[in-house]
């Protein structure tokens, strides 16, 4: 057995002169969660399309749960939550998941068994014969994450699946996710609710402009943050000189500048800016590095590809 689920090798979208997606290369291990981040126009959905064989690449190849992309045979073993999933608002819960599980290829017996599982675990046992056109939207959210879990994939694909969910519903969803993982389910996760991802992921790729910009475990791009915040007193153009020299960027929290948010390329720099500020006859008071949050490490690589960009 291929010991990734989703495997791409350079793979590439162009509409027409649009490139979309450009050189896209993703190893994500079975039983893995994997978040797609990135702004709108990023490129995610078409890479999910793509891989799920709904579009063909331009270039390159990839490979899901073992098959070359486009495999009809392998679809039975995925499962997929589009962000705007189009429900048969006149059928009750069940008779939705029912139909569901017919075009998955599962028999009425564990149709019957399933579907009171799965209603179960999304909290919708006792909506089983409600009619979707009378359930709120994160109730038919709920019912969506619901059929892509019906036929016990390999793989479940999950486009924003908590877009319309109050913080509860999150949480549910949240746990879901992990239940999966630890049944041995690759999860590949797109969200815009970062603090989802840093609770639930394994691995992030943050997509701009159709590339990947920054790939790996989240406790690795976290691990040395960027920002240290430094306390001083009787501050000075010398000094202040000096820390520009060192930073790539500073932020003042205070007037007059006594606490300043400075951005370094490594952390091998951090001792470079008390240098700056003692060597210069200002006084450092404290001098603390920063853990970032995703969302946080989120923003300044897609600000810092933009400013390239534009350069």
């Amino acid at each position: 057995m291929n010991e990734y689920a989703i495997e791409t090798v350079g793979l590439c979208k162009r509409f027409g002169r649009f490139e979309a997606v450009r050189s896209l290369d993703l190893q994500i291990p079975r039983g893995e969660v994997f978040g797609l981040l990135g702004p709108n126009g990023a490129g995610k959905t078409t890479s999910i399309l793509m891989l799920l064989g709904n579009i063909r690449p331009t270039d390159g190849h990839g490979f899901l749960l073992g098959k070359p992309l486009g495999n009809i045979e392998v679809r039975k073993h995925v499962g997929f939550l589009p962000e705007k999933f189009q429900f048969h608002d006149f059928l009750t819960a069940t008779e939705f998941l029912d139909l569901h599980g017919k075009l998955a290829g599962m028999n009425a017996s564990d149709r019957a068994r399933r579907i009171p599982e799965v209603l179960r675990q999304v909290g919708l046992a006792e909506r089983a014969h409600t009619r979707i056109r009378e359930l709120s939207k994160g109730l038919q959210q709920r019912i969506g994450l619901a059929q892509a879990m019906l036929h016990k994939p390999q793989l479940i694909v999950l486009d924003e699946p908590t877009s319309a969910l109050d913080p509860l519903g999150r949480r549910e969803v949240r746990d879901i996710i992990l239940q999966l993982r630890n049944e041995g389910c690759t999860v590949l996760l797109n969200s815009h609710l970062l603090s989802e991802i840093e609770m639930t992921c394994n691995r992030v790729a943050i997509m701009k402009r159709g590339e990947v910009v920054a790939q790996g475990p989240i406790e690795e791009l976290l691990a040395f943050s960027s920002v240290v915040e430094i306390e001083v007193a009787d501050m000075n153009d010398a000094a202040m000189q000096a820390l520009r020299q060192v930073a790539t960027r500073l932020k003042f929290e205070s007037v007059p500048p006594r606490k300043i948010l400075a951005w370094v390329p490594s952390e091998a720099d951090v001792p470079e800016l008390a240098r700056a500020v003692v060597c210069n006859n200002a006084k450092l008071l404290a001098l603390v590095p920063k853990r970032e949050t995703l969302e946080e490490l989120f923003l300044r690589i897609v600000a810092e590809k933009e400013s390239a960009v534009k350069k």
